[in-house]
This record gives C-alpha cells, sequence and structure tokens, in this order.
C-alpha cells in the first residue's frame, strides 16, 4: 500500500497479466484471454477478471492494474486474523496477521502480479470454515457452502491445485485422527453442487471457445494436461520451463517469514502434542489442537508437492497463513506465561540469535557502504552490473548482478536498512530480556515496516534492470499510426512495451512462452518476424522501432540503424531519425550501421571526432 504507482510494471509477468486485463478489458470477452492479441489461456481468470473489472472501474494505470492484489492482501491479514481469534485466540490471530503483513514474501510477490496471495486468501478462508465444520456438531449449510465455494474460488484463480490442497491436507487430517465423522457433516453432495456451479461455467465456455483448430490443441488438453500434469512430471510444452533448486526452494520459503521464523521451532512443538491428544483421545480434541495440526498439515502438503515438481520459490506463498498461525499462536502463549517457564526461556534465546544477525546484518552493511560509492550522474545502473543469466531461473537472479560499484545507487536505503535491523533486532532483545514479549514483537514489527520501505526504495531504483519502461516513454514521443514496434527476442522480454504504448509488438523470435499456444490458432496475427521480414519491414516506408537487450543487433548489419533510447541495459533502434527525443542530439545516438561494427573504444574515438 506504500506506493501503488511505483516502479512501473516490470517486463514478463508483470505486464503480461496486466495486458490481459485490459485486453480483456477493451474486448468484453471474459472467457477467452488475450495478451498482445494473442490467446493466453494457460491461467485460471480469476486474476484477470479483478484487474479488469479494476480498468473499468478506475482506468487503465498501474496503480488500477495492482489495487485487486493490494486488496486482496488487505482480506488476507484479516481473514489470517478472523482464523487465528476463532483457533487460538485474539491474541494469537493479531500476531498471526502482523507476522504475515510484515513478512518478506509477502511483500516480495505483490510487486508483481501473480495470483499466490489471492491463493493464500481462499485457503485462509477454507480452512476457516473446515474448522468450523469440525467445532460444531451440526455445522450451518453456508459453513459448508462457504468451504465449497473458497476451493471453486481458488480453482479460478490457480487451477487443480486450489481443490488438490486443501483436499489433500484435510485427508491426512482425517486419517491422522481417525475422524471419518466430518465427511458426514460437510454436507458433500449440496457442496458439490456449490463448487461446480461456481467453478465449471468459465472451463465449460472455454472449452467450448477453444477447440482444436488446426495446428492448436484444444483448451481441454493445453490447460488440464499441459498446464497441470505434464508441468507436474517436467514435461510441460514447450520445454524450458524454469525451476528452482530445492534447496533453495526451502531455504527461501524460511526466509518470507523473516524475522518470526525464529519462532517456528517452538511452535512445532505444539503440533507434536497435538497430534498426540488428537491420536490418544480424538473423541475429546480441541479446537486448538485441531487447528495446530490443520495449519501444520496446510503448509506441509503445499512445500512436499512442489518438492516433486517444477517450482519457483514464491510458489510457498500459500503455505505461509498456515506458518504464521503457529508462530502467532505461540507468541500468544509467550506473552501470557510468567517469566520463568520455558516459552519465555525460548523467546529470550530466540531474540539473542536474531540479535546477533542484525550485528552481523549492520556489520555487512557498513562494509558495504565503505566499498560503494555513489555513481556519477546519467550513468546507467545496468553498466554496474554483472550479467548472470543462469540466475534468472529465478524471480529475484537479478540481485545476483550487483557488484560494490552498483551498491553505490542504494547507499540511502542500506544504511536505512542497516541501522533498521540493528535497533530492531536489539530494542526486540532488550524487552524480552525485561520480560515485555508485546512490545518487543512490535519492535520486530516496527522494525520490518522501516527495512520493507528501505527494500521498495531500492525496487524502484533497481526497476530500470527489470522494465522497459523508459524505453516505452520513448517510444511514445516519436510512434505514429501504423508504425510498428519489433522485439528482438521472446515477447516477455520486452512485454512493458506492449502495455505502456498500447501497440501490438511483433517478435523477432518464433512462437514460444506465453505466445506459443495462441500463435498455433489460424486467426492469430502473423506478428512473428524473421531477418527477412524484418530487412524488408526496415526499409520500407513504416517507422520501425527495434527493442534489443544488447547495442549491436546482428539483424540490422547493413541498415541504417538510429539509437532512440537506452536504459536498464536495454536499447530502442529505429530505421528513422529521431524528431522529439533527447537522444538524437547526442552524436554516439545516431549509429550507423558499419559504426554498430566497430569495437566500443574505437567508436568512443569516432564520436568525439
Amino acid at each position: 500500500m506504500m506506493d501503488l504507482s511505483r516502479p512501473p510494471l516490470l517486463d514478463d509477468v508483470d505486464s503480461v497479466h496486466a495486458e490481459a486485463g485490459r485486453e480483456m478489458a477493451e474486448r468484453g470477452d471474459w472467457v477467452t484471454v488475450y495478451t498482445n492479441g494473442i490467446r493466453y489461456m494457460e491461467k485460471a481468470p480469476l486474476m484477470y477478471w479483478s484487474i479488469a473489472a479494476s480498468y473499468k472501474i478506475f482506468g487503465v494505470k498501474e496503480w488500477t492494474a495492482r489495487l485487486p492484489l493490494m486488496l486482496g492482501v488487505i482480506a488476507l491479514v484479516l481473514s489470517t486474523y478472523l482464523l487465528g481469534r476463532y483457533a487460538f485466540g485474539a491474541a494469537a490471530g493479531f500476531y498471526a496477521a502482523l507476522a504475515l503483513v510484515t513478512s518478506i514474501g509477502v511483500y516480495l510477490y505483490t510487486r508483481f502480479l501473480i495470483p499466490e496471495v489471492l491463493i493464500a486468501l481462499w485457503f485462509t478462508l477454507g480452512y476457516y470454515f473446515f474448522l468450523r465444520i469440525l467445532d460444531e456438531e451440526r455445522p450451518s449449510r453456508f459453513v459448508c457452502w462457504g468451504f465449497a465455494a473458497t476451493c471453486a474460488l481458488n480453482v479460478l484463480t490457480k487451477g487443480l491445485i486450489g481443490l488438490v490442497f486443501p483436499v489433500g491436507a484435510i485427508g491426512l487430517f482425517i486419517l491422522l485422527t481417525n475422524n471419518w465423522r466430518v465427511l458426514l457433516k460437510m454436507r458433500l453432495i449440496s457442496s458439490t453442487i456449490v463448487f461446480f456451479a461456481i467453478a465449471a461455467p468459465w472451463h465449460v465456455l472455454a472449452a467450448i471457445r477453444t477447440p482444436a483448430q488446426g495446428a492448436a490443441p484444444s483448451f481441454l488438453w493445453l490447460y488440464f494436461i499441459n498446464e497441470h500434469l505434464m508441468r507436474f512430471l517436467g514435461k510441460r510444452v514447450p520445454a524450458g520451463f524454469d525451476t528452482a533448486p530445492l534447496g533453495i526452494f526451502w531455504g527461501l520459503t524460511l526466509a518470507w517469514l523473516v524475522p518470526w521464523i525464529v519462532f517456528l521451532p517452538q511452535s512445532l512443538q505444539a503440533v507434536r502434542t497435538a497430534w498426540r491428544e488428537l491420536r490418544l483421545f480424538p473423541a475429546n480434541s480441541s479446537r486448538k489442537h485441531n487447528a495446530t495440526m490443520l495449519c501444520f498439515l496446510w503448509a506441509f502438503v503445499i512445500l512436499v508437492f512442489f518438492s516433486f515438481s517444477t517450482r519457483q520459490e514464491y510458489y510457498t506463498v500459500p503455505a505461509l497463513p498456515g506458518l504464521a498461525l503457529l508462530i502467532g499462536s505461540w507468541l500468544a502463549t509467550e506473552a501470557t506465561t510468567t517469566s520463568d517457564e520455558s516459552a519465555r526461556r525460548y523467546g529470550r534465546v530466540s531474540s539473542s540469535a536474531l540479535f546477533a544477525v542484525g550485528i552481523l546484518a549492520f556489520a555487512a552493511g557498513m562494509f558495504l557502504l565503505s566499498v560503494s560509492h555513489r555513481p556519477a550522474p546519467g550513468v546507467d545502473l545496468a553498466d554496474l552490473l554483472t550479467k548472470n543469466p543462469e540466475d534468472y531461473n529465478l524471480s529475484l537472479g537479478h540481485v545476483m548482478d550487483l557488484t560494490p560499484q552498483a551498491l553505490g545507487s542504494f547507499r540511502t536505503p542500506l544504511l536505512g536498512a542497516s541501522l533498521g535491523l540493528l535497533l530492531g533486532t536489539g530494542l526486540n532483545w532488550l524487552l524480552r530480556r525485561r520480560g515485555r514479549p508485546n512490545a518487543a514483537n512490535l519492535a520486530l514489527a516496527g522494525m520490518m515496516v522501516v527495512l520493507l520501505g528501505c527494500v521498495h526504495f531500492s525496487f524502484i531504483k533497481f526497476s530500470p534492470i527489470l522494465s522497459s519502461y523508459d524505453l516505452a516513454q520513448a517510444i511514445q514521443k516519436e510512434i505514429q499510426p501504423g508504425d510498428v514496434i519489433v522485439v528482438d527476442g521472446e515477447y516477455h522480454e520486452a512485454s512493458t512495451l506492449n502495455f505502456y504504448t498500447r501497440t501490438q509488438l511483433h517478435v523477432l523470435h518464433e512462437p514460444s512462452g506465453n505466445l506459443w499456444y495462441g500463435a498455433k490458432f489460424p486467426d492469430a496475427p502473423h506478428i512473428f518476424e524473421t531477418p527477412q521480414s524484418l530487412a524488408v519491414l526496415w526499409n520500407g516506408s513504416q517507422r520501425v522501432f527495434l527493442w534489443a537487450d544488447h547495442e549491436n543487433p546482428k539483424e540490422l548489419a547493413g541498415q541504417n540503424v538510429f539509437l532512440l533510447a537506452r536504459s536498464g541495459g536495454k536499447y530502442i533502434f529505429t530505421n528513422r531519425p529521431p524528431v522529439h527525443s533527447r537522444a538524437e542530439t547526442q552524436p554516439h545516438d545516431r549509429i550507423r550501421s558499419w559504426e554498430a561494427a566497430l569495437p566500443k573504444s574505437q567508436r568512443r574515438i569516432l564520436a568525439s571526432l
């Protein structure tokens, strides 16, 4: 909520999904999803519906694209409090919600448009309804239908995992507790009708409107076989879907709940106690024990499933509320015990460990500040970075490109984060030593607000590396009706150009990635160029803008080439002299084809002449 308008939308999934919502609102077609004018049916539609509805109400802007996710976070935090209060008490609900809203994972993965927070919301509400069913002798039909509705909404948000994960967690719960009676209370027939009434219509309409056509497989094959079964098996078409290494996947899952994760080991003691009680005395199971076991299985099923499937590090975000609830329950217990009990002792030990980490982080921050220097005005951040493409399969892989020179651009947030970590962990340690865990928890939350503010500021500074927004602005000053924008690469690498210029992009690449499926349909627009067709365009009557992530595109050899703009290690070339851009006044920005073949050092000498 700090700043919904900044940074600009990012290339890849962020702007691809924002554009899908824009085209949905513009076309008025709420069944068939399009992006860049091509069918994009790989994903469930609910997030696109919410973005399109936001555009319809408030207009097409960055903040309106992000508004549904912001509202989803607010709803998730309130739902976590609701579930925590019902299961463990008001204090536990408060601490669970506080841990979630100040966690790194929830912050990071609402910076671009992915549905994981919405998935977490439906899980949280669904498990709340299930606990009500467990707890009540004769649960209301509306409680049972509420559980079915959340499963259906999750299917419309992310696909079949919206049903598989809660069914898996609840199935394990029933097996471990031998509580088969709960199935009789769930009104399975009417709940199944509610589920299909919500989840089925879009799938049926999508299947009817997108049958197999020519070389294009049907929606049913794409969505259920390719995007679910084959993705799980690692055989999805087209090949090349990135997956995070298993160790990084698990390690980052813990990192997403920093600093609250230090309390998880003690929280898991409650899981062992709950399992023992539920196994030995199932008839006398308490609400707290049921909730403890369910929260553990909630996270367990998600983490284990993706340990055997293709995965990204943000796939664990829907598990975070379950872990936060376990932590919140323990924090509430700690706050109500006397000073000589084990919870208080563990709180002091964990605060000492956190303080040690805070001291090390502060020392590391001071060292980095000492070796980094603020870059000269006008220096492109991309020139200070290394390139590590092997890390880009991770959503945060570009962080590995940072160098001491590049860190000079982030001196202010680095100082703020270092001081915040030192003071926050130190205050937490001091307050817990004095027997004031409630105040200590608020100190940790305040520390995280400062830290996330610094991360947000850094994200804005780093955004030119991840976004082609600045290049889109340069094109906007020059573009006229009939002009063509070509991407030298895959569509998603420059998808912000599509969103900000409202112009369909041509792609100098065979259909792949986001556009692979839709490009197979007979009515797909002819936007895929070859080097030969690009040469014809370049020498034709239309102005052509070429996006590239390198300064000497080989496809332009022998052509008249003008550099329109450069930002974040990316370039816009054109076949006409710039009219409105400041770049045209700089001699080195008009690169003729024979000049482009020269080494950079020789071009500098030539430009100086």
